[in-house]
């Protein structure tokens, strides 16, 4: 090789900043690296069943011809090419297709897989169906226990009213004593002793609310010729019954 001569322009026009020339050198070796890759990938030969595949594939893709036996035999019996198999011409066109099996897994596998998808598909289905239901019937009882709930609210209200209409009736009559404990409305403030013999009244009675209305009810009206629907005292008995539109809460309402 021929000194170089640092005197020259060629030589005073390079860049000799510090750094470039192994930033040169990474570049070159980059380059000539991806230049091997090319070239093998070029001269890279194919393996035995990418030759196969594209061969079966080539044969598959082209129609059958006269060196075929059975396209030969077929053209001898009247056949003609593009025309449908049978005596009517209402068979296939084109063959069958070839199924290439390329897994490693056994015969029917495939299907196992695919009946036991439709069986999880199934059972998350059924699944859904239950809990659609069970939110159903919860709602369904919860607007049971609500109207329920209501009829309970309403009927503890008349009752109440029942008992103050009672008290206030029977002490017109100088009654100083109920018929019943319960029918009177309780006083709010009331000492431990009497709150016991409350207790002990309520659990000797087990009456039910509407048990209770419905006592109380024909207690004012036979008593005090009163009616709790109507709001209305009438004269007497027979007052009552022409004139009051009903002898229950049914036919009040």
């Amino acid at each position: 090789d021929e000194e170089e001569d640092y005197m020259s322009d060629l030589f005073i026009k390079q860049d000799v900043r510090p750094g470039l020339p192994m930033v040169r050198r990474v570049k070159e070796a980059l380059q000539k690296e991806e230049k091997q890759k090319e070239a093998n990938e070029k001269n890279r030969q194919k393996s035995i069943k990418e030759e196969e595949k594209e061969r079966r594939d080539l044969v598959l893709k082209s129609a059958l011809g006269n060196e075929n036996k059975g396209f030969a035999l077929l053209q001898k019996m009247g056949y003609k090419s593009g025309q449908a198999l049978g005596k009517s011409g209402e068979g296939i066109v084109e063959p069958i297709p070839l199924n290439i099996k390329t897994g490693r897994s056994g015969l029917g596998h495939e299907e196992l897989k695919k009946r036991k998808a439709e069986e999880k598909l199934e059972n998350y289905r059924q699944k859904l169906h239950m809990k659609k239901q069970a939110n159903e019937q919860a709602a369904d009882q919860f607007r049971i226990r609500f109207k329920t709930k209501q009829e309970e609210r309403k009927m503890e209200g008349d009752l109440r009213k029942s008992q103050r209409a009672c008290q206030q009736l029977d002490m017109q009559k100088d009654i100083d004593v109920p018929k019943e404990p319960w029918f009177w409305i309780e006083p709010e403030e009331e000492d431990k002793k009497d709150e016991e013999d409350k207790e002990d009244e309520c659990t000797s009675s087990d009456l039910s609310v509407s048990e209770k209305l419905h006592i109380l009810t024909a207690y004012l009206r036979e008593e005090h010729f009163y009616c709790i629907w109507c709001g209305t005292t009438y004269e007497d008995s027979e007052d009552l019954s022409s004139n009051c539109p009903g002898d229950s809460a049914a036919d009040h309402d």
